[in-house]
């Protein structure tokens, strides 16, 4: 009835969210598709735990570059145009990264996919932000979160499916390629998809105000919600620019009255460190190599990274309908206690097992299925919980002004971490073993439930132009 008495399209909304989202699929289907490629890059290129380590990894440097540079970019060139160029980076380095003959070119391939997830990862949330209504801002940014889940579902499905008809991922399939070369080229379906789509959609109506383009920015809000209420929402968002007369830039985010950075950067560095420190990425990265470490076969392994998507799926679906009902910071530690319990209860599977003679780690019936269990419910509780909302608070939680410099420091940050957690699972599996990894990642969850609990404010309900610095 709101939408309806203010003129608001809200299905042209939902449509150009939608659009944006599917940046968030290609996130997850670049971040999935990984995982059932490790025994192939080991065998294609004769790496060892460390080399291979770096190769599952290479790509998060890139997100991290990615994500620093889009946020600044974007307050340049426009939040659309920055997807664009992503865009065209995933078709590349999804072409590229299949027909790589050495590490170092894989590498500068999935670097090139890493800048394109990275810029995606917090563009989307962030445009989404920008055009949709507080009251189901929420909502629609949760979507980000389902459509990074469907793209490791998707993901791993094409890799189950390509490695069953083939044999194995390192068998050939089509064309005289191996499976797991097919597996990244499958990316580029979606990735020209998205190219097509965006070309389509409107620019961030608070960028072009924020670029001294009021005329377009008010034929966006009058064409999303109608004349008098674009007006209004124009002057809004003017209003929040006005207390500083230049355009966004990096230093914004230290406040002038004290000289130190401001505190609701602080928060977004910690919301998004704290997500790759519970160790999420290892389950999507590492799956296929986790669950062949405790005795599966390959098909079966990657059947089971199938059932964990599905499962994913299915928890961010129940985040979107509670996040603009219940808020932001209670998912974040209910999830935080969830994924501290399944996590220490992984720790204790891990560790009552004992090394075969061939290097695997054996489980009792009884450990294996707990591990199992464990492992699906902690993957349900971050969809549930910091896997949608860290991407929505950081999409809406700061003021108009830093939004693209404190998107930029906060996904540099994120993309940091996850470079370290996932290169060092190899590592951290040679030497303290499974037991070990997962009890580091336990007290990281633990140390979550206080961080949300001290430092996170709840932005439900509150429009853009009234968040504070």
């Amino acid at each position: 009835m709101t939408a309806i008495q203010t003129g608001e399209n809200t299905r042209l909304i939902v449509l150009i969210s939608i659009v944006a989202t599917i940046g968030g699929f290609l996130f997850g289907f670049d971040s999935g598709v990984i995982n059932g490629t490790v025994d192939g890059l080991r065998q294609a290129f004769d790496s060892d735990s460390v080399g291979t380590g770096f190769n599952v990894a290479s790509m998060l440097l890139g997100c991290a570059i990615g994500a620093f540079f889009a946020g600044r970019l974007a307050d340049i060139w426009g939040r659309r145009t920055v997807l664009i160029v992503s865009a065209v980076l995933f078709l590349l380095s999804s072409w590229g990264a299949g027909i790589a003959t050495s590490s170092l070119e894989f590498v500068l391939y999935r670097v090139m996919g890493g800048l394109a997830v990275g810029a995606a990862s917090i563009m989307s949330p962030a445009y989404i932000s920008e055009v949709a209504s507080a009251r189901y801002r929420g909502r629609l940014a949760t979507m980000q979160q389902v459509a990074i889940i469907c793209g490791l579902f998707a993901a791993f499905l094409s890799n189950y499916a390509l490695a069953r008809f083939a044999g194995a991922s390192t068998a050939e399939f089509w064309g005289g390629f191996e499976a797991w070369r097919w597996m990244f080229w499958v990316e580029i379906l979606p990735s020209a998809l998205f190219f097509v789509l965006l070309l389509l959609i409107p620019e961030s109506p608070r960028f072009l105000v924020a670029r001294g383009r009021p005329v377009e920015a008010q034929a966006v809000l009058t064409r999303l919600y109608g004349q008098a209420e674009g007006d209004r929402k124009l002057a809004e968002i003017g209003a929040s620019l006005a207390a500083d007369h230049h355009r966004p830039r990096l230093s914004d985010v230290i406040a002038k009255s004290t000289g130190k950075v401001r505190p609701i950067v602080w928060v977004g560095i910690g919301l998004a460190v704290f997500q790759q420190l519970v160790g999420i990425n290892v389950v999507f990265y590492y799956g296929a190599v986790l669950w062949q470490a405790v005795g599966f076969s390959e098909s079966d392994a990657l059947l089971i990274n199938v059932l964990s998507g599905a499962l994913s799926i299915g928890a961010c679906i129940v985040s979107l309908l509670l996040v603009d009902r219940v808020g932001r910071k209670p998912l974040l530690w209910i999830g935080s206690a969830g994924m501290a319990v399944t996590l220490a209860a992984l720790t204790v599977a891990f560790a009552t097992g004992t090394l075969g003679d061939d290097g695997r780690l054996a489980l009792s019936d009884t450990m294996g299925l707990l591990a199992l269990v464990a492992a699906n419910v902690y993957v349900i509780f971050f969809n549930f919980s910091w896997g949608p909302v860290m991407w929505v608070m950081l999409g809406e939680m700061f003021p108009n002004q830093i939004r693209g410099s404190g998107l930029a420091i906060a996904g540099l940050c994120q993309w940091g971490a996850n470079f370290l957690i996932t290169w060092t699972f190899p590592m951290l599996l040679a030497g303290i073993g499974l037991a070990g990894a997962y009890g580091l990642y336990t007290i990281a969850a633990a140390l979550s439930i206080f961080f949300v609990l001290r430092y996170v404010h709840e932005t439900r309900g509150r429009e853009l132009e009234q968040m504070e610095g």
